[in-house]
């Protein structure tokens, strides 16, 4: 088993791969896109963990008073990731970095650790059943259907803005919120938009490029979220397909 983990820095963060989209030679533009949201984010005490391996694993978490989602609480971590994926499965390298994380987290002195969840497991959210073995528990719920999940080591807990338990804005077109947190986001970008504009499809891309427009958004994010006739659908990044079928269901 290779235990051989490395935390991204400023200083190492040219060079190194980031795990989702594995390039190194040929440059990758959802690749260098979150690249440079990541450099950003170092500053502000973002941490980004890997196996030192040209695969997926990894955890990303970051203090949520600067993690871009519109969640609420004092002194928490907020985890983006958490992945293992293909040949590094069942080879506990999850455990690793989930008490890498709890570790930090009380040794800087943290009230505890939180992240987005859902009454089904979603696609593009990171294993709820595994982080809940480590004892954390749903802190706060939206009708439709996601939960924060928080680890407390004090007795407070997180929550959903009120505004994001709304999920509702007055756009009646297909609307995407999104930042370039995650590289596939671009390339998911790119091909809707597309479809769209060859479709004829009223839509509205709206890219999140603070935190302060993070914090204010109308529903539940991890760094996409999708509207149509003024309801919020999902969290998960969706194929054309999977956005034709809300189009023709409506």
């Amino acid at each position: 088993m290779n235990t051989e983990f490395i935390n991204l820095t400023e200083e190492n963060i040219s060079n190194e791969h980031l795990c989702c989209i594995i390039r190194m030679k040929k440059l990758h533009p959802g690749v260098e896109a979150k690249r440079q949201w990541l450099k950003e984010r170092l500053k502000e005490g973002h941490t980004f963990r890997k196996l030192n391996v040209k695969g997926t694993v990894f955890i990303e978490y970051a203090p949520l008073e600067t993690a871009w989602v519109p969640i609420s609480g004092e002194n928490y971590y907020y985890i983006y990731c958490l992945w293992v994926v293909g040949e590094y499965r069942g080879k506990g390298y999850a455990k690793e970095l989930i008490e890498y994380c709890i570790a930090d987290a009380k040794e800087k002195g943290k009230s505890g650790i939180c992240m987005l969840g859902a009454k089904k497991q979603k696609a593009w959210l990171s294993d709820q059943s595994f982080v809940k073995s480590y004892g954390f528990e749903i802190v706060d719920t939206t009708d439709t259907g996601y939960e924060l999940l928080a680890l407390s080591f004090d007795g407070t807990a997180p929550l959903f803005n009120q505004k994001a338990k709304a999920c509702q804005i007055e756009n009646q077109e297909l609307t995407i919120y999104y930042d370039m947190q995650c590289p596939f986001i671009y390339q998911y970008i790119e091909v809707l938009k597309e479809y769209c504009a060859t479709h004829d499809i009223p839509s509205s891309f709206i890219q999140i490029n603070t935190l302060q427009e993070a914090k204010q958004l109308p529903c539940v994010f991890n760094n996409w979220a999708l509207f149509y006739k003024g309801q919020f659908k999902t969290v998960n990044l969706l194929s054309v397909e999977q956005v034709k079928k809300i189009l023709e269901k409506h």
